[in-house]
């Protein structure tokens, strides 16, 4: 995370990714700005936010459904998929994840899992663009910035629970003197999943686990990430605990691998820090199926109801 408080002020924060265009659609493509190429359409921002609600069709590509941002750089393909780094990783740019040919209106990418991809691309607005894969009738629509003027802390904070996923684990690396004594003090690894069912956590009363992967899970279930009003650099966890009440905590990010949780009924303060750092490159082999052994499994969910795609497959 690049740790810049305030990038561009509330201001930016109060219009960044929430533009709304689908709803009228515009058939522009990008030939029609005045002799512009599609190669230089792709440079001219150096980031493209991924505005993943405004995706429409029923299906996925998805690549696209991983990344927060992509980035076109002299033939190569650039992502950030993970929050952890985001912003400083590759400079801004994120990770190399393929290669490009740009011509016509056509964008052909050969992605380092997916394989080939190809879309129809279209300019909406001077800093929005629309990729359509004909051979799934899916459009996504990328919001384009400069790294300068991107607001990366923002796109953080907005997305807590992505990176909440990005460990394997989470372990209790310290616990304040002054708090009441209550049932979350015997709790000393957390696990938020990335694949399934996406609001499951899983907890262990294990201790001095070197390996995530032999943490014993006692105890599984469900929890939610919630806004606090008027401060967006703290948010709110609550842990869905059956055998008692739910546990409640403000949680603040100390770093890329450090969280607070601040227990407001005992006043007991923790600190979480990650253990196995996953990067996230996709979550299903070529067919849909699972792959095994992986736990690359996060990808982002829309949240606005699938629309069908009025674009026409002029390639069939």
């Amino acid at each position: 995370m690049k740790m810049i408080k305030l990038l561009l002020g509330f201001a930016l924060t109060a219009t960044l990714f929430t533009s709304c265009y689908t709803d009228e659609f515009i058939v522009n493509d990008f030939n029609n700005n005045a002799g512009i190429t599609l190669n230089q359409l792709l440079d001219s921002h150096e980031l493209w936010y991924v505005d993943i609600n405004q995706t429409l069709g029923n299906d996925e590509t998805p690549f696209l459904n991983i990344a927060f941002t992509i980035s076109f750089r002299n033939g190569v393909l650039y992502a950030n998929n993970n929050l952890v780094g985001f912003g400083n990783q590759g400079n801004g740019f994120g990770i190399d994840l393929g290669v490009y040919d740009a011509y016509n209106n056509i964008l052909d990418i050969n992605h380092d899992i997916d394989g080939f991809q190809s879309f129809d691309v279209f300019q909406i607005d001077n800093n929005t663009i629309e990729l359509y894969n004909p051979f799934n009738d899916t459009s996504y629509f990328l919001n384009g910035y400069q790294r300068n003027n991107f607001d990366y802390d923002f796109v953080f904070y907005d997305n807590i629970h992505y990176f909440l996923k990005e460990y394997e684990a989470w372990e209790k690396t310290y616990t304040s003197q002054m708090g009441a004594i209550n049932e979350f003090d015997n709790e000393n690894y957390l696990q938020f999943l990335a694949g399934g069912n996406d609001s499951e956590f899983r907890s262990s009363q294990d201790t001095n686990i070197g390996n995530p992967d032999a943490i014993y899970w006692d105890y599984t279930g469900v929890y939610g990430v919630g806004d606090v009003s008027g401060n967006m650099y703290l948010k709110t966890l609550t842990l869905d605990y059956d055998f008692f009440d739910n546990e409640y905590f403000e949680l603040s990010v100390i770093n890329d691998q450090r969280i607070e949780l601040f227990h407001p009924s005992s006043e007991t303060v923790y600190e979480f820090t990650g253990r196995g750092y996953i990067q996230f490159l996709r979550q299903t082999d070529t067919t849909g199926k699972r792959i095994e052994g992986k736990k690359e499994l996060k990808k982002r969910k829309q949240k606005t109801a699938k629309k069908e795609n009025p674009r026409v497959n002029t390639r069939s």
